[in-house]
């Protein structure tokens, strides 16, 4: 059974360290977790990853090459912070919506426009995700749950509550900044399974 997770991010972490070979990346995360187990799941910053070494304040995760070619990890520096969660467990709430952390592709921030106590975040992405946006609907901001609204032709538009912003890396994003994204998997199921039916 595939990981699930649903996109409320637990916590931010940092990365300490960054082995780059041929085959890959490896990274040192700081993080407040305990009891991570060799082989689990975790969720950094939108990206499914397995742990693969354990200490007391802290995992590695090994990023494949195709990974690196689909998310911004190929240009992740030591120290930045990254949003973490744990995968799913059968009964637990779904308070964002089902992510599984398999990233689609890179978008940026294009602007920040303060609304009252939230902020108005409008990312532009590329059209082979702009594709499965819809307003009202859910989108994977590195690993963080959105709301779609006010979509156009290459971008959406998403409000960011003060408790988004302070509890993810949401809130240090300045515009330009990449993002990893990851569209509603429905939706891609629903363009494959109708595509035969559809001239």
């Amino acid at each position: 059974m595939l990981p699930l997770f649903s996109g409320i991010v637990e916590a931010v972490g940092r990365v300490l360290e960054i082995e780059t070979a041929p085959a890959g990346t490896r990274l040192k995360v700081a993080a407040p977790f305990s009891g991570l187990s060799l082989g689990e799941s975790v969720c950094v910053s939108g990206v499914c990853l397995t742990v693969v070494a354990v200490a007391t304040d802290s995992f590695d995760v090994e990023i494949s090459a195709e990974t690196l070619r689909r998310s911004r990890f190929a240009a992740l520096e030591r120290g930045a912070a990254v949003n973490l969660e744990r995968s799913l467990r059968l009964g637990d709430r779904l308070s964002g919506h089902l992510v599984f952390g398999h990233v689609d592709g890179v978008g940026r921030l294009a602007s920040v426009t303060p609304e009252g106590d939230s902020r108005i975040y409008r990312f532009e992405v590329p059209q082979s995700i702009a594709r499965y946006l819809v307003e009202k609907g859910s989108i994977a901001v590195d690993g963080v749950s959105l709301t779609v609204f006010h979509c156009e032709k290459g971008s959406f538009s998403s409000s960011i509550i003060p408790h988004t912003a302070n509890m993810t890396t949401l809130g240090d994003l300045q515009p330009g900044d990449g993002v990893n994204l990851e569209s509603d998997m429905i939706a891609r199921y629903v363009e494959r399974l109708s595509s035969p039916y559809v001239k």
